[in-house]
């Protein structure tokens, strides 16, 4: 027999602990249970220290490649036949990331004492969103929790495309951008103090490029720490206001109106909007819930408004295309399917069409960003960095012609 040292909760929420013997940890956890009592941790007396060290930030997060082959795995299980409580022990005791190990197995001690698997699941939210657990909790209602589980699983897959997209739209220029930044910052502090005490023995007038960039690299130099605390500072502060309702309201705006940027913003919140709200209707969720839930996910604030309305305009009897059209911010395609849609009785087919068809638009936005934005940058280094390097050969070129001459 073993001695552990146990925490847990009773069925009226206090927290309980205590010192008990069993033969393993499996068997202590099912005296208890059978106490009224919910175990949260388990330590083995005697092995290792009896002190559980942790480090914020240190502990793995649960990734969305984690969640969807749980709920892949998940649903081909729950098809099989398999009883819920075996299959979050199998995946579970084969979970490799330890934050989600711990969370399925506190969401299996849940369902064993009684929750549903939706209410287990609600209490992890940094794991599992509104969106899995509404999903889930219509899926046991309407006995087809595997079918719910496929649907989610495709559309996490979906949205984990949608925002590799989008990263990798916005990580390309950031990068060039980044590194042209740290190369003239070079030039400036290093290489072209060199060159300007060379120049001091010249003894004659420099050229006007070259006084120019040797009074920028003066004043980088003199001020460096200022201008890299001005950045620092532009960053905390930009971080303030988004923080705020109508900062971030002005700025979430100011985003899908920006000229490259904007059309893919847009792109991406109807595919997004589209294929959640799809989602959720063809898996039987009410349209005012699901509406709620997307408008919280949009990810933008003038979105997020405008799904609001609709919200607020259904709840009155109207139809969902009218006031998505007045919004201003779906295209009219968009707005003219899905009220074909609503004619049809078919809106969550309608939905997931045109969620296929902006999730095509998104890959050309991409590729054409991409394809727009390389000349550019290329334009860009070439301007700043070859215009230092020349500024800073002028002198030469100017000596060698008159010493030819």
């Amino acid at each position: 027999m073993a001695k552990f040292s146990w925490q847990g909760t009773d069925r009226s929420g206090k927290k309980l602990k205590g010192d008990i013997e069993a033969p393993d940890e499996a068997a202590l956890r099912a005296q208890l249970r059978k106490q009224g009592v919910l175990v949260d941790k388990v330590k083995e007396r005697g092995k290792g220290l009896d002190i559980e060290i942790k480090i914020p930030g240190m502990q793995p997060r649960v990734t969305t490649k984690d969640l969807v082959v749980f709920t892949r795995q998940f649903a081909t299980m729950i098809d099989a036949g398999l009883p819920l409580i075996q299959c979050l022990d199998i995946l579970s005791n084969q979970q490799e990331n330890v934050t989600f190990k711990k969370i399925l197995l506190q969401v299996k001690e849940d369902v064993e004492s009684g929750s549903t698997f939706a209410d287990a699941l609600k209490k992890h939210p940094n794991a599992f969103d509104e969106l899995f657990v509404n999903l889930v909790a219509a899926g046991e209602v309407g006995g087809i929790l595997d079918t719910i589980l496929n649907r989610l699983a495709a559309y996490i897959e979906k949205a984990m495309k949608l925002k590799k997209q989008v990263k990798s739209a916005m990580t390309y220029p950031a990068t060039i951008v980044g590194i042209a930044t740290v190369v003239i910052g070079v030039i400036l502090v290093f290489v072209i103090p060199a060159f300007e005490k060379m120049f001091a023995d010249f003894g004659s007038a420099l050229p006007m490029p070259t006084q120019v960039v040797i009074s920028i690299s003066n004043f980088v130099q003199s001020y460096i720490l200022v201008i890299i605390g001005f950045f620092i500072l532009l960053y905390f502060a930009f971080k303030k206001i988004y923080s705020t309702d109508k900062g971030r309201d002005v700025l979430d705006e100011f985003a899908l109106k920006l000229p490259i940027f904007g059309v893919l913003i847009r792109k991406v919140a109807v595919a997004k909007f589209t294929r959640t709200l799809g989602t959720m209707v063809s898996s039987g969720v009410p349209i005012l819930d699901g509406l709620d839930i997307v408008s919280k996910t949009a990810g933008n604030r003038t979105v997020e408004k405008a799904i609001n309305k609709v919200r607020q305009s259904i709840s009155e009897g109207n139809t969902i295309a009218e006031p998505l059209a007045k919004s201003g911010v779906f295209p009219p395609m968009v707005c003219q399917m899905i009220a074909v849609g609503e004619q049809a009785g078919s809106i969550d087919t309608m939905l997931n069409k045109i969620a296929d068809f902006y999730d095509d638009e998104v890959d050309d936005a991409v590729g054409n960003l991409t394809a727009m934005m390389e000349p550019l940058l290329m334009l860009f280094l070439g301007t700043t960095v070859g215009g230092l390097v020349i500024a800073m050969y002028l002198p030469i070129f100017k000596l060698a012609g008159v010493a030819g001459g």
